[in-house]
């Protein structure tokens, strides 16, 4: 019967074994001794554990004594104050530091992307800034060109009004000059019947003068 109940206990144990199995750390003790038994008067396994050093729990006794699995393998018991569940405050530390260099090269990075982000928002205030300007150029110059189509539509318009006037003005002086040669075509025919006229005269003159001389003559000897 008692064979049994050990050998009962024993499978117990066994199985409570993985169950209870945990990683805990060395306290902030600069060598804890593994023995294999629970008490000073076992056999040292190992001459001391460093403090921060992770092993496995795998049972805790009301001795003051936890059965504990070494990173090397070797199960033994130690002083279970000389446990902890966290690690020592040195390995928090630079666990800590680690962190918060990461956390800081993680900061940098995102610094770095809001930089970029407030740079290319820059740029596009800047170009929505110039694209402004240019628009109010371009409206300036369209109400300029306006202005000047404006006007050359009244240029054209006059320029042809203008032209038109000439051209009346060539017609006009077209038959002027015309109505001048004709007067003066009608002052030369004059002229050549005048002159024809005094020619005509003048030789009706010369026959009849004599005619009369002579008719005086003969009335003064009657």
């Amino acid at each position: 019967m008692t064979t049994f109940r050990l050998l009962a206990i024993a499978v117990l144990s066994a199985l409570c074994l993985p169950v209870m199995a945990k990683t805990v750390y060395i306290d902030d003790t600069l060598y804890a001794p593994v023995r294999s038994g629970e008490g000073t008067q076992y056999r040292i396994l190992n001459n001391g554990l460093k403090s921060g050093t992770p092993v496995e729990l795998l049972e805790k006794s009301e001795s003051g004594y936890s059965k504990i699995r070494t990173p090397d393998g070797t199960v033994g018991w130690i002083v279970s104050r000389y446990l902890s569940e966290q690690p020592i405050a040195r390995d928090r530390l630079v666990a800590a530091n680690k962190e918060l260099e990461q956390t800081k090269s993680q900061l940098a990075e995102l610094q770095n992307k809001l930089d970029a982000v407030q740079s290319e928002r820059d740029n596009l205030a800047s170009s929505e800034s110039n694209l402004e300007d240019r628009t109010r150029k371009l409206a300036t110059e369209l109400e300029k060109i306006k202005s000047i189509s404006a006007n050359a539509i009244t240029l054209d318009q006059r320029n042809k009004e203008l032209q038109q006037a000439n051209q009346k003005l060539r017609s006009d002086m077209e038959v002027i000059t015309a109505e001048k040669e004709r007067l003066e075509a009608k002052n030369d025919s004059d002229f050549m019947l005048i002159g024809a006229g005094l020619v005509l005269a003048g030789i009706v003159i010369a026959l009849i003068l004599p005619a009369l001389k002579s008719s005086k003559k003969h009335d003064t000897w009657a």
